[in-house]
């Protein structure tokens, strides 16, 4: 019988996923606090053979409290919390759920987008404070979308924004150029992309290479007012620098998701300024992600637990081991 705990609150929040663990036969514990409860109580954690993986770091000395430990399941995409090669040296599998939360992203990346230009958040501010203030906002028809990263989810704000009858540019280190001249999309380089759109959607990878990919140099290529939106990672936008050019006046807003440290320091004049719309890292929190992520996840442990390899392995390097603790 498969054991399984999970430090992403979210998995055990979707009844069919429940339901294909019960039906399953499997064993399951989720811990809010999965990091102190390995502090606190280890024995909880010992005898887990897979781990359902939030946000939180995975290390060595993690991995070295769970010595049963067959399997990381990425609940998500982004893996980068995860320190896969010390998986890989203690045998372990290392999964993630890829085109989970695409749909999901995209159409939050579309609904920050109207709630900066037609000033939803502020509107409702006002209402409810007693404020009959009718703001002037931009109707997105006719704007045009600059999006850093059209990969899976920069594919789907595209047909998004196409169908609202915006123009969409795109940069992208590993341009799918079918898909770019089929949808009338114009490539460009980050700084053309910065230079020439109305609204910017994010959607790269973090980490090495990305960190601050907009600074303030970029950031000063936008155009007047436009607006910028972060559903990546923190650590691609200088928010210093984002902070200084709403202030100013220079850039129309900012709608962020993802910061360094979550919950973020709303000490920092970002978190005050009133062209800025914030959401607490929920790109990917639907009723129909959650399932979707949650499933591939149940379809991966039984994979592995009928002795075969599972599709959505991230470091198959570990397959070559002698100590792999996959069983084929």
């Amino acid at each position: 019988m498969a054991r399984i705990v999970s430090s992403s609150p979210k998995f055990s929040t979707s009844p069919p996923v429940m339901e294909a663990i019960s039906n399953a036969g499997w064993s399951f514990q989720s811990f809010g606090d999965f990091v102190s409860q390995c502090d606190t109580d280890p024995a909880q954690v010992a005898s887990a053979q897979y781990l359902v993986a939030g946000l939180h770091r995975v290390d060595e000395s993690l991995l070295s409290a769970m010595p049963k430990l067959k399997a990381i399941l990425r609940f998500g995409v982004g893996y980068e919390n995860i320190d896969v090669d010390a998986c890989t040296r203690n045998g372990i599998a290392v999964l993630n759920t890829p085109r989970s939360n695409g749909n999901a992203v995209a159409e939050l990346a579309i609904g920050l987008m109207f709630s900066m230009l037609r000033h939803i958040p502020q509107a409702h501010q006002d209402v409810v404070g007693g404020r009959w203030n009718r703001q002037v906002g931009n109707e997105v028809a006719g704007k045009t979308l600059g999006i850093v990263g059209l990969g899976h989810i920069g594919k789907l704000v595209a047909g998004k924004a196409l169908a609202l009858g915006m123009k969409v540019m795109a940069t992208d280190k590993y341009p799918d150029h079918p898909f770019i001249e089929r949808h009338g999309i114009q490539l460009g380089t980050l700084e053309e992309v910065m230079a020439s759109s109305d609204v910017i959607s994010l959607h790269v990878f973090g980490g090495e290479g990305n960190t601050a990919l907009v600074n303030a140099e970029r950031i000063a290529m936008m155009r007047q007012g436009a607006c910028l939106i972060n559903l990546a990672r923190g650590d691609v936008i200088d928010l210093d620098a984002a902070a200084e050019a709403l202030a100013s006046g220079s850039i129309g807003g900012v709608a962020i998701d993802t910061y360094i440290v979550e919950p973020p320091d709303t000490e920092h004049p970002i978190f005050s300024s009133p062209g800025a719309v914030f959401t607490p890292h929920s790109g990917a929190d639907t009723v129909q992600a959650i399932e979707k992520a949650g499933l591939m996840i149940c379809e991966d442990i039984e994979t592995i637990e009928n002795g075969k390899v599972p599709e959505r392995l991230v470091n198959q390097e570990v397959l070559e081991r002698s100590d792999c603790r996959i069983q084929l």
